[in-house]
């Protein structure tokens, strides 16, 4: 009989500088396997690829986790990012309606270890959101850590699992189970922050632009130039293509940036002419990398 296909989670880390501090946290997921790193240090954040059969996955994001507790203090903290804790977001991510069971009892197990051993409080969002308001993370997220922390005092939000209070340093973690999602932003020739933001208004679907994008306008100083920062929560809705199509009817972009995976079938038809920073097809493409562990 064929072994079950692996779950996936991307676990946001808020730290994008500081290498020693990453590999720590990369080497403590195990059991769980590393398939994808992407940090960057104007957000100051990073996001993990990992894979793991069903009952590995979450020991694997419970130790990964205590890592992230040890090392990150989110008071301590700077980046563009929007951000509520050290481990900032933990999503599992399901490949088919299979694999939604596993993943959605994956992820509850996760949470409440992170919530009971750690005493990191845990809210569920998306499709297991306990609460109708709960469902959109930037819902949730708006504020800042200042803001959830009071909305937690006042009993406006009640976590799901571990202590009624943030963590002093992790602050709150935000779970979820999932179908693919697809973070993609594209760096403008400009510099104009406001017409990155302009940009980012027009096309997210909360103000009529594009289904399932989610979208906000950043300046990016390393870089010297403002981006438009996606993410697609369904590629089918709306591929890649027309978050580059929408984008450049307002300016002109440099290049594109994946962060993490995504399915080979959201690129199609993608313009030759938009480079995707250090893009890898072998790392990449989602089938690509989970074929490596074959």
């Amino acid at each position: 009989m064929a072994a079950a296909p692996p779950l996936l989670a991307v676990p946001n880390v808020s730290e994008g500088r500081d290498h020693s501090v990453l590999e720590a946290i990369e080497a403590a997921f195990s059991p769980a396997r590393f398939l994808d790193l992407h940090a960057d240090a104007d957000h100051n954040r990073s996001v993990f690829t990992l894979a793991a059969p069903q009952g590995e996955l979450s020991r694997g994001l419970l130790n990964g986790a205590r890592a992230v507790v040890e090392r990150v203090d989110l008071r301590k903290h700077e980046g563009l990012h929007p951000r509520v804790g050290a481990l900032d977001v933990m999503p599992i991510v399901y490949l088919s309606e299979e694999q939604r069971g596993a993943a959605c009892a994956e992820l509850l197990t996760a949470a409440g270890l992170i919530g009971s051993e750690l005493e990191v409080p845990v809210i569920l969002y998306g499709e297991l959101a306990t609460r109708p308001e709960n469902r959109e993370r930037a819902a949730l997220r708006e504020g800042g850590r200042e803001t959830i922390t009071q909305r937690i005092e006042t009993g406006e939000l009640v976590p799901d699992f571990g202590p009624p209070r943030p963590h002093p340093s992790a602050g709150v973690t935000l779970a979820a189970a999932r179908p693919p999602l697809i973070a993609f932003n594209l760096d403008l020739a400009s510099g104009d922050l406001e017409l990155a933001r302009g940009i980012a208004a027009e096309i997210r679907e909360a103000n009529g632009g594009l289904p399932s994008v989610r979208a906000i306008g950043l300046y990016l100083g390393q870089r010297g130039c403002a981006q438009v920062s996606t993410n697609v929560h369904d590629f089918r809705a709306t591929p890649l293509r027309d978050v580059v199509a929408a984008v450049r009817d307002r300016a002109e972009v440099v290049e594109a940036e994946l962060v993490g995976l995504a399915p080979e079938a959201a690129f199609r038809d993608f313009p030759e002419d938009v480079p995707i920073r250090g893009f890898s097809p072998e790392r990449h493409l989602l089938e690509n990398a989970l074929r490596s562990l074959q």
